[in-house]
């Protein structure tokens, strides 16, 4: 009988065109996840216009959804790696959609505020199994780099959301954002439902049987040619569970304490910037297309941000990258507000300061997937990704309370002081790491 070690197999070999597939459906999935969850910061202007509420309120909504995402991204990553990555992709990506098509239907600002709050939970089960999977499913050395491209669909997908929207109000009013954003992911469901296997690793770690992994392998690398009787053997790390204190055991206490940190604070000037820019640009002015766009604009610039900083470090390293963008996310994030009257200059800004904050928050998961151990790597970055939502949910409510009492050129000087912070926080953990 033939034995094979699955890492080791899955190292040696190419990206096969059915696990090239599962990515593309893994990366469908996050820009449908960064979709909707930007979606109510699309439709903000208009409920608020609707209903007649105060911004402060609909920061509530904001961070009601921001705080779902916290809960399902410590709660559904970790029974994943108890049920299966596949069950939790199928059930979350389920749940959302009918959530979404039923939003459309509350009938005033609470009932919003807790449907965006369970959307939010199983939205939150997404990001850190669809990245874990597809870490899983290609060899070590693509690992990091699709980590960033998958996260990355989070990015495209709010930068999508601000044209899709623009397109879809006058057909259908804000009710067609939240359709849009649950029809979707139902084909997806469907898709995954038929064609998505259990993650390999944990077939095998979990006791399965040899002969679903060895179909599953033959799939993927159809001129192996393996026998049906293979063993498969699992590496001792992947065998072993973890638990999340492993994560401060072994010297890494302090790694683990300042990248949530880091996340943390990014995360503040993220979705302060992502929730409230589309409402607070038309305040100040411009026309509803135009307050979208500028909202796109800030995803645009997230997107090519990823992508750049995710050639750079390659080359260049972590911190010689992170350190320069996050000064110019402090100086383009303060400059905002003495933009909004020059509508040109205000998109260039704006775009500078997403390609900075948005496009950071990838590589900062890369950085926490880089340094932890292949056997912590998943807990590791689901935690830091779900202890980061904390500031998802600061974000939006420091915008709504602060927009009332404060001048929009000062509200974005403040807003610039978290990733100042950043800055120094990256500083001490290179030094001290």
């Amino acid at each position: 009988m033939k034995e094979v070690v699955l890492n080791d197999l899955i190292d040696q070999q190419k990206l096969g065109a059915y696990q090239k597939f599962i990515l593309i459906v893994c990366l469908l999935l996050m820009i449908m996840d960064g979709y909707d969850i930007q979606a109510m910061a699309y439709a903000a202007p208009m409920v608020i216009d609707a209903w007649n509420v105060e911004k402060a309120m609909l920061g509530v909504v904001f961070s009601a959804s921001l705080f779902g995402l916290f809960l399902g991204s410590l709660l559904l990553s970790s029974l994943s790696d108890r049920i299966g990555r596949r069950p939790i992709l199928l059930f979350s990506t389920f749940a959302f959609s009918i959530l979404m098509l039923a939003t459309p239907h509350v009938q005033n600002i609470e009932q919003l505020a807790v449907i965006r709050f369970i959307t939010g939970i199983f939205l939150g089960g997404i990001m850190p199994n669809a990245m874990a999977y597809s870490a899983e499913i290609v060899p070590q050395k693509y690992r990091i780099l699709t980590m960033m491209i998958v996260s990355c669909g989070y990015t495209v997908g709010a930068m999508l959301g601000g044209g899709i929207s623009a397109l879809l109000i006058p057909i259908g009013g804000w009710p067609a954002i939240f359709y849009f954003g649950g029809i979707i992911p139902l084909i997806l469901f469907v898709i995954m439902w038929l064609k998505m296997p259990e993650s390999l690793q944990f077939m095998g770690a979990n006791g399965k049987s040899d002969h679903k992994v060895v179909h599953w392998l033959q799939r993927f690398y159809p001129a192996l040619n393996l026998a049906n009787n293979t063993k498969v053997i699992i590496n001792a790390d992947v065998e072993s569970k973890k638990s999340p204190l492993d994560l401060f055991r072994n010297k890494r206490a302090f790694f683990t304490s300042s990248i949530w940190i880091i996340s943390i604070l990014n995360m503040i000037s993220l979705y302060f910037l992502a929730n409230w820019l589309p409402t607070l640009a038309k305040e100040s002015g411009l026309t509803l297309n135009q307050a979208l766009l500028i909202g796109s604009t800030l995803q645009l610039g997230g997107t090519l941000g990823s992508i750049w900083m995710g050639l750079k470090i390659s080359k260049l390293g972590f911190y010689k990258v992170l350190v320069p963008v996050f000064i110019v996310a402090v100086a383009s994030v303060a400059l905002i507000g003495y933009a909004v009257d020059h509508l040109a200059l205000l998109f260039v800004v704006v775009f500078i300061a997403g390609f900075a904050i948005v496009g950071g928050q990838p590589a900062i998961n890369a950085l926490s997937a880089n340094f932890y151990p292949s056997s912590l790597r998943t807990t590791g970055v689901g935690w830091s990704i779900g202890i980061a939502r904390l500031g998802s949910v600061v974000g939006p409510l420091f915008g709504g309370y602060l927009s009332q009492s404060i001048h929009i050129s000062n509200l974005f000087v403040i807003a610039a002081i978290p990733s100042l912070l950043v800055i120094g926080m990256l500083m001490v953990q290179k030094k001290y790491k």
